[in-house]
């Protein structure tokens, strides 16, 4: 389908038959792909819509995903098939395979974060930016299962970046006002990045859990909805930014 923004929505599937909403504008040309994780609740890729689609309205590829945090595993097949999705089939949807961003909300921060500290359990891939929004890194993270802010810790242990490499750029969003998750963790993250030199921002919209994401809890629903809320639309926009200047793309 066609929003107003000009951007599509076409469904397509993982190996393991895991849906991923696309978000593009059609006959872009190839653009920088994000793929962009959902929180906990199992199977929720809608909820990140209106980020989703604002990204894309600014020249990215938005790859929402559907993983289950209620697997056995608690996700990590899912959310690492969703990631080889992407780099294998990125072109396929317009985005370029290349310049892939990995991002995600609540428990998926930690996920996209963990990506680029791991590079070892990827065969030495490393994403071109991660995005971490009202996310924790204290806790082990469903991609690579090891701890983020221990990984940040023990970087001299583990192996050393490709050659002429940089470190991997990180955007954090995290509301002021978040009562799910406590603004702490993303400042503590982000002061463990500078302390080891990596790039990293993180920006604070006066919003809470759902508004970096545009959206509000709907008790009858049982999950989030799009919100109108003017801290929602702000908390959305200052997401939608962080993830396409993360992709590289500036206005």
């Amino acid at each position: 389908m066609t929003v107003e923004t000009g951007v599509t929505r076409t469904l397509a599937r993982t190996a393991t038959g895991k849906a991923v909403d696309v978000y593009a504008r059609p006959g872009a040309g190839s653009a920088p792909a994000v793929l962009l994780w959902h929180g906990m609740g199992p199977d929720e890729r809608e909820i990140v819509r209106p980020v989703a689609e604002a990204a894309a309205a600014q020249g990215v590829v938005v790859f929402a995903a559907d993983w289950r945090s209620d697997a056995p595993d608690r996700g990590m097949a899912h959310l690492l098939d969703s990631l080889s999705f992407v780099r294998e089939r990125a072109a396929e949807s317009g985005g370029d395979p290349g310049r892939v961003v990995v991002a995600g909300w609540s428990a998926g921060a930690g996920a996209a974060v963990a990506t680029a500290l791991r590079a070892e359990l990827f065969g030495g891939w490393r994403p071109a930016a991660v995005v971490g929004l009202a996310g924790r890194y204290d806790v082990p993270a469903r991609t690579t299962a090891s701890v983020p802010l221990k990984d940040l810790a023990d970087l001299p242990d583990l192996p050393d970046l490709p050659a002429g490499a940089a470190p991997v750029p990180v955007r954090l969003v995290h509301g002021t006002v978040d009562d799910q998750v406590d603004i702490r963790f993303s400042r503590e993250c982000a002061a463990a990045l500078q302390g080891h030199g990596w790039p990293v921002r993180l920006d604070e919209p006066r919003t809470d859990h759902a508004g970096v994401l545009g959206s509000e809890f709907d008790p009858a629903l049982g999950r989030l909805r799009p919100s109108t809320a003017e801290h929602a639309l702000e908390g959305c926009r200052i997401t939608a930014r962080a993830l396409v200047e993360a992709a590289g793309i500036t206005a």
